[in-house]
């Protein structure tokens, strides 16, 4: 066993990840990440096609780079919205897991500093957002398996964990990935024939088994998408006001997982309890209060009330009529044409109607005529 692995792995433990894992970088994850970026599958993800020369070969990332350790960092037992409530992704309902991990992160580049006698410049680490394959390493180090819902998948922690990585050029005996004997596949290994997940998407996002094009996925267009929702999309799209976790949550693995210790996390619960009404609401003062520190500060107000409305008009609910049309006016031709098409959705086509007349964008006014034709 190597002794110097297992005191890093434990000290590792001890500043709050909730799983460690260690795996070699000589040999190189399949390559499917290029064929992807070939079909536009990544969407407006441009920095996915500038990077993935990196993707592929973490030694343009660290030069000389022997071993990854991969972290986990289980968020499981999020709160879930209320009937009539916004549903926000489990994730979002924490503070800015980017901003509270990397504490843990420059604490753990400390340990391995004292443990391998290597220098700050000898490791890099990312959480979540570096030139990395986070979920092709951390499946090759055992953290998890790639399940057919593209997501790593525990077997300790089910569908629930933020990844991190680290990069070093130290080296560590790897740790043995999950392994059955009578399948070779990368994607779906302890899946069976279940596909719960890729039936259960509300927008058919999954290309194929473990692949999602992201145009089609509600987490990217609620979140990534920073222009119009595709309107043959938006029914699909439900209550779900920021990201989705439909292809987790029908999982069957989640009933094994395990409830983190959520050291390296700060609950934000109250944000599942926000009325959809006072979202439709919101100005920026507001907007700044409600979500400092969480990712969804990264949304802006603008891409915010653009989901509001789009999630206003699959509610249903004609008494959010008014705030609808109060936003059709907005100062945001973004808001605009998603609040023409909930106060469409709503019965609102002889107010639309006036407000027609003063719209000068373009963008609104096609809105307008393909809702109000």
């Amino acid at each position: 066993m190597d002794a110097r692995r297992e005191e890093v792995r434990r000290r590792l433990e001890a500043l709050g990840f909730d799983d460690v894992r260690f795996t070699a970088l000589a040999a190189q994850p399949p390559e499917t990440l290029r064929p992807w970026l070939a079909a536009g599958m990544h969407g407006d993800m441009a920095w996915m096609e500038r990077t993935a020369d990196k993707r592929l070969d973490p030694g343009l990332v660290l030069e000389g780079a022997k071993s990854a350790i991969m972290l986990g960092v289980s968020y499981w037992g999020g709160q879930q919205a209320g009937a009539g409530k916004p549903v926000w992704a489990r994730y979002a309902q924490h503070e800015d897991y980017h901003d509270t991990i990397k504490p843990a992160l420059v604490a753990a580049g400390k340990v391995i500093e004292e443990v391998c006698g290597a220098v700050a410049g000898e490791y890099r680490y990312y959480v979540d957002t570096g030139p990395v394959l986070e979920r092709s390493w951390a499946a090759r180090a055992g953290l998890g398996f790639v399940g057919k819902n593209a997501m790593l998948i525990s077997r300790r922690h089910g569908n629930w964990l933020l990844l991190a990585a680290i990069l070093t050029r130290a080296e560590f005996e790897p740790d043995e990935p999950i392994r059955k004997k009578t399948s070779d596949a990368t994607v779906g290994l302890l899946c069976g024939k279940c596909t719960r997940c890729m039936d259960a998407c509300p927008t058919d996002a999954f290309a194929a088994a473990g692949t999602v094009d992201a145009r089609r996925c509600v987490s990217y267009q609620t979140i990534e998408n920073k222009g119009i929702i595709p309107r043959e999309l938006r029914a699909g799209i439900g209550a779900r006001i920021y990201g989705c976790d439909v292809c987790l949550e029908v999982c069957p693995w989640n009933r094994f997982a395990q409830e983190g210790r959520r050291m390296l996390l700060t609950v934000r619960g109250e944000i599942a309890e926000l009325e959809l009404r006072e979202i439709l609401a919101l100005t920026p003062e507001r907007y700044a209060e409600v979500f400092r520190r969480t990712p969804i500060k990264r949304l802006k107000l603008t891409g915010l009330l653009r989901n509001a409305c789009v999630v206003a008009g699959n509610s249903g609910d004609t008494t959010l009529l008014p705030e609808v049309l109060r936003l059709a006016a907005h100062d945001s031709a973004l808001v605009r044409a998603h609040a023409v098409w909930a106060a469409k959705k709503l019965g609102g086509e002889t107010a639309l109607a006036a407000q027609r007349a003063t719209e000068t964008d373009a963008a609104v006014l096609a809105e307008y005529a393909a809702d109000l034709s």
